[in-house]
């Protein structure tokens, strides 16, 4: 049952929580953690992992979305990113490094109002196809209906459909909205859609056939949608919202299952652990990997709304550089911050609750806010 709580003789709210209120429970069984499988498919697609690298320019480029895939997990390119605008992207990530702080914003927004050029976003996706792994590419919905032919020409696997918040039924006088439902049913690919933060939303994303929904609003550490739209999405609630919508669309479809993938507010490993306990399949990561030393932002992460040409809602930040990506994923970790060995992380919970699979880990006890007063 829902706790509303009085704001005001007016108006009164829904208590929801993030991941730093609520922890995990061990049950009286434990296992070994070599015999717990990570293992994560979608669609016709099997991965040894449930994580996804974010279609961030700090995070992935052609390069690292196959160290990514030949390491189990997905990385998905952005392909409204630079690796798509220029064909040298290296000077331009330099520069967005040794950025000032108060000039980045600016600067980004230059750089980023270079022309997507669609040869290039045939090129990169055929340098991750050539290596031999799964191939992901993401548009935002406005970019969508007109990039999606040359990305499907170009043999993506996986087609994601990324914004902050996307719905199905988007109003607009100014422009003819994607039609999300009709776009689905006619690709060829499997599509991955989002983001989305309710029960609601989320249904009608998934009665529009995409094969995975996108679970947060804007709630990555190089965000700032909270403070500059007053909205945030807290992504315990979301999660656990979302796949209650997953589960009731099961039944109305008469078994259709649609993967739930949790994006923005997994940092650390244990926000990862709490994230598939509410119920997501996978967890889409930033700038958990964008502290990799391999990764493309040296240290530096930022996401599309950080150069917005109207309205930043984001910013770069400064997340450090722990380890390669190899380890940041597999481990061995250098520090107990929870910011690498993510694998050996998620496989110690499940086995120290007696788990052996993701979907039996969805039904883990859970407490609310267990350090409060701590």
């Amino acid at each position: 049952m829902s706790q509303e709580i009085e704001i005001g003789r007016s108006k009164r709210g829904r208590r929801v929580y993030a991941f730093d209120d609520i922890a995990i429970v061990p049950s009286r069984r434990t296992r070994d953690p070599e015999d717990v499988s990570v293992a994560w498919s979608i669609d016709a697609y099997q991965f040894e992992l449930p994580f996804l690298a974010a279609p961030m320019d700090s995070v992935v480029s052609p390069k690292t979305a196959i160290m990514m895939g030949q390491l189990g997990g997905l990385g998905v390119l952005d392909l409204e990113g630079l690796w798509t605008r220029y064909e040298n992207p290296e000077p331009v990530l330099a520069e967005i490094r040794s950025l000032p702080a108060d000039k980045a914003t600016a600067r980004m927004q230059e750089l980023y109002a270079a022309p997507i050029q669609p040869g290039l976003v045939r090129e990169r996706l055929a340098e991750i196809r050539a290596a031999g792994v799964t191939v992901a590419g993401a548009l935002s919905p406005q970019r969508t209906a007109e990039l999606h032919s040359t990305v499907v020409e170009a043999g993506v696997d996986l087609f994601v459909i990324r914004g902050t918040t996307v719905s199905a039924e988007h109003v607009s006088k100014n422009v003819e909205p994607l039609n999300l439902k009709k776009f689905i049913y006619e690709l060829d690919v499997p599509v991955i859609v989002g983001g989305a933060a309710t029960y609601t939303a989320a249904l009608h994303l998934m009665r529009t056939g995409a094969a995975g929904v996108l679970v947060g609003f804007g709630g990555g550490a190089a965000s700032t949608t909270r403070a500059s739209l007053g909205i945030h999405a807290p992504m315990a609630t979301a999660v656990a919202d979302v796949a209650g919508a997953r589960r009731d669309y099961l039944d109305e479809s008469g078994g259709r299952y649609v993967h739930v993938i949790a994006d923005g507010g997994v940092g650390a490993s244990g926000d990862i652990v709490k994230a598939i306990a509410c119920g997501a399949d996978a967890v889409m990561l930033g700038a958990a990997l964008a502290r990799a030393t391999d990764a493309p932002g040296g240290g530096w992460h930022w996401g599309a709304e950080a150069h917005h040409p109207k309205l930043p809602r984001g910013k770069r930040v400064q997340v450090g550089q722990v380890a390669p990506l190899e380890e940041i994923l597999y481990g061995p970790a250098p520090n107990a911050e929870g910011t690498a060995n993510l694998v050996g992380s998620l496989r110690k919970s499940m086995a120290t609750t007696g788990y052996s699979d993701l979907k039996e880990f969805q039904r883990v006890e859970i407490v609310v806010a267990p350090y409060q007063g701590a």
